[in-house]
């Protein structure tokens, strides 16, 4: 019997985000869309992310002629999407009117799947967004923020797969952003969600402990159908496994992956030119392509690796690097083991960073922190001691509903902030998800020297 695994391909999102902190540019993606929409793909995962948040903080582009602009290339291949269920692709929670917005468009101007998940794996985070999804026509792929604890057990996580398959899941994802599933646990995981459920799974991985080839392979022999890789140029370190080494060794061991080789070659050959200009740029930092088996003891996801580092490197702090590193499981265990997954690996680092670079842990508490105690970002997966909370929030009483069904529908106002300059109800969303930024690019595209061709922008405006 012919065994299949199909391949799921990153490089346009988060192989750069992991590699380069998210700035390839779209005019070094475009030329060579035809052939990825031609390789035998699954899907390609081209936006979503932090790509949103790039593109207008750092590229000068906007994000949804990018996505259109691969969706017009790209006629035969899904193109996916990452989501952070209410957070969207922003840092706080956003009303259900602003969601369900949001997804709509989504699937509008070319996205087919909508990988969803939540920090915590709250799922009163994403049943919003997976209606909206589902609504809007495209597949709605939930996925489990894998990570390790005391309460994060195989038990756990099927469990957890099964609620999201009772909420209207059209998939299932397992999703491992710090390269910490194990290949035994990867393959009791897939075991027993397929034993459970009847939804395809796919697994998502990173290659930055050094076990990922050996994960997927055990995904495959599990049952697994879908595996995310990156083109080899942009593979490797904090981004995923390479998409050609992976699938020659498991065609070798009998599975079919439907990938055709010659293609897959071809987008290689056109990325490593692109790996070596963003080396030379500085975007390309060695330390992240190394092999780190400590990231089986911190769970320091790929994206965050290079950005810590880059903001230590800012401040002249790079030398204390390894000392917050060794701080982010203690700041973790203090905060109920959330899954280190955007945005809770980004307040975990700042926290651990601060509580490093101060030299008093909890001297200075971001307001993030605060409110993720205060429950506003959803349940903990275990309860904060409460020696931490009061160091955190004091006396005050911690939330227990859901944190959206605080907040009132945001749409009627974010139109009328942005009338100005908003000229489409994207235009509208992309000021929800970053409003200052968002005001300022829109304000920008009304400089008659703004208006070029998606293809031939090349400015990098660092704001």
């Amino acid at each position: 019997m012919t065994k299949n695994i199909r391949f799921m391909e990153t490089v346009l999102r988060d192989g750069q985000q992991s590699l380069i902190a998210t700035r390839m540019h779209t005019k070094d993606m475009l030329p060579i869309i035809k052939a990825m929409d031609n390789a035998g793909y699954a899907a390609l995962e081209v936006w979503g992310g932090a790509t949103f948040d790039a593109c207008v903080r750092y590229l000068n582009e906007d994000p949804w002629e990018r996505l259109r602009a691969i969706k017009k290339l790209a006629k035969n291949t899904p193109l996916q999407m990452l989501l952070r269920g209410q957070n969207l692709l922003g840092y706080r929670h956003y009303a259900d009117d602003v969601v369900a917005e949001f997804v709509k468009k989504s699937v509008e101007n070319g996205i087919d799947i909508v990988r969803i998940f939540d920090a915590l794996n709250d799922t009163r985070n994403i049943e919003v967004a997976i209606k909206a999804t589902k609504e809007a026509g495209g597949h709605a792929q939930a996925a489990l923020s894998y990570t390790t604890s005391p309460v994060h057990t195989v038990d756990y996580f099927v469990n957890l797969a099964k609620d999201l398959a009772d909420m209207g899941a059209d998939s299932i994802c397992i999703k491992d952003m710090a390269g910490v599933l194990t290949p035994q646990a990867c393959f009791d995981l897939v075991s027993r969600i397929k034993q459970t459920i009847t939804l395809p799974l796919q697994v998502h991985t990173h290659a930055t402990s050094g076990i990922s080839e050996m994960t997927y392979l055990k995904a495959a022999e599990a049952g697994a159908d879908i595996i995310d890789t990156a083109i080899s140029p942009f593979a490797g370190g904090t981004s995923q496994p390479a998409t050609a080494s992976v699938a020659l060794a498991l065609e070798d061991l009998g599975f079919e992956t439907g990938l055709n080789m010659e293609k897959i070659s071809e987008i290689a050959d056109h990325f490593r030119p692109l790996r070596d200009q963003y080396r030379a740029e500085g975007l390309l930092d060695p330390k992240v392509q190394d092999t780190e088996p400590r990231t089986l003891i911190y769970q320091v996801p790929g994206g965050m690796l290079s950005n810590l580092l880059s903001q230590l490197k800012e401040k002249g702090l790079e030398d204390l690097y390894d000392e917050v590193l060794a701080e982010i499981p203690r700041v973790r265990k203090d905060l109920g083991y959330p899954p280190l997954v955007t945005p809770l690996s980004q307040m975990v680092g700042t926290q651990a960073m601060l509580n490093i670079v101060i030299g008093e842990r909890y001297k200075m508490i971001p307001n993030e922190i605060k409110d993720y105690v205060r429950g506003k970002y959803g349940k903990a997966p275990v309860p904060i001691a409460i020696d931490i909370q009061q160091l955190i929030i004091g006396d005050e009483e911690p939330m227990t509903i859901r944190p959206a069904d605080l907040i009132p529908n945001e749409l009627p106002t974010l139109r009328e902030e942005i009338k100005q300059y908003a000229k489409s109800d994207e235009d509208v969303l992309l000021y929800a998800m970053f409003p200052q930024l968002g005001m300022d690019f829109l304000g920008r595209r009304e400089d008659p020297f703004y208006d070029v061709p998606i293809q031939s922008v090349n400015v990098s405006i660092d704001m």
